[in-house]
């Protein structure tokens, strides 16, 4: 490269990314090779015949995706490494991300056999990622926020009984601006063990903002009916309204985790029906 100098043929300002991208593909191999055990090893004895073990066809596209490009997910090692964690202790479990990008194909690849959906907010995008990962379960999803209103937002919300803790709900709400109203019917059929908010777009007025995931994401851990909690990961939160309505909705009560720009909570479901007049979700 021009004003730079090399080592080995390599110009000497890309090692410092090349070590990265190294040893984030040695990472994800290793991960996905030891989900693929993990999920396999009570299948290997069965009348005395040991079984190889074998791996999804996504971790193996995974690994190989990882292993030929110089592109990476956007998060951090530390940051994959606090969801990882959580993901093997549940997987196969329902896993829902709020985007699809290059960490897709990890995403998947750390939930073998479980169900894992991407719900996008581009169309456009959503073409080019399945391209060349059709096997992937994407979604497109209609915001309705925009990143200009977040503090008007904040600030109504509790004066729309739509909105409301006690009788808030997401399929067909169309009073609620923060409730994402027109998912698929799965998706609301599901009770979601974790969810990764790390979408739409809100770097700019214009964008949907994370507003609408965030409260979306608190209403489905609130409603979950199934022994356990929901694990709720919000990247990003270097930024204020990732901040804002995270403390609001996903509750700093329920932060058990926080790892460079990645906060995790774990929410409980709310069981007692006898909530009425409750204005907050904390």
């Amino acid at each position: 490269m021009k004003g730079h100098k090399t080592t080995n043929g390599q110009p000497q300002s890309d090692k410092p990314r090349l070590i990265a991208i190294g040893a984030f593909v040695g990472f994800i191999a290793g991960a996905l090779l030891m989900s693929a055990f993990v999920g396999t090893t009570s299948h290997r004895w069965s009348s005395n015949q040991l079984y190889p073990l074998e791996s999804t066809p996504v971790q193996g596209k995974a690994i190989l995706h990882y292993a030929t490009s110089k592109v990476i997910p956007q998060q951090t090692l530390e940051e994959v490494t606090e969801s990882f964690n959580v993901l093997q202790s549940l997987s196969p479990c329902n896993f829902l991300v709020y985007g699809l990008g290059y960490d897709s194909l990890m995403w998947a690849g750390l939930n073998p056999n479980g169900t894992t959906i991407f719900l996008e907010e581009s169309p456009e995008w959503v073409n080019i990622v399945l391209k060349n990962a059709p096997f992937l379960d994407a979604r497109t999803v209609l915001y309705r926020t925009q990143l200009r209103n977040s503090d008007q937002l904040l600030q109504t919300y509790k004066k729309n009984p739509d909105c409301q803790p006690s009788r808030a709900f997401l399929k067909g709400n169309l009073n609620c601006p923060l409730a994402l109203e027109n998912l698929p019917d799965d998706v609301y059929m599901k009770e979601w063990d974790v969810i990764m908010i790390d979408a739409p777009r809100g770097y700019s007025p214009e964008h949907p903002g994370r507003m609408a995931a965030i409260f979306s994401a608190a209403i489905m851990a609130r409603d979950r009916k199934r022994p356990g909690n929901t694990h709720v990961f919000l990247h990003d939160v270097n930024r204020e309204v990732e901040e804002k309505f995270a403390n609001e909705f996903l509750c700093k009560k329920y932060r058990v985790g926080a790892v460079g720009r990645l906060w995790h909570f774990e929410i409980p479901p709310v069981k007692d029906s006898n909530i009425g007049g409750k204005t907050s979700f904390c």
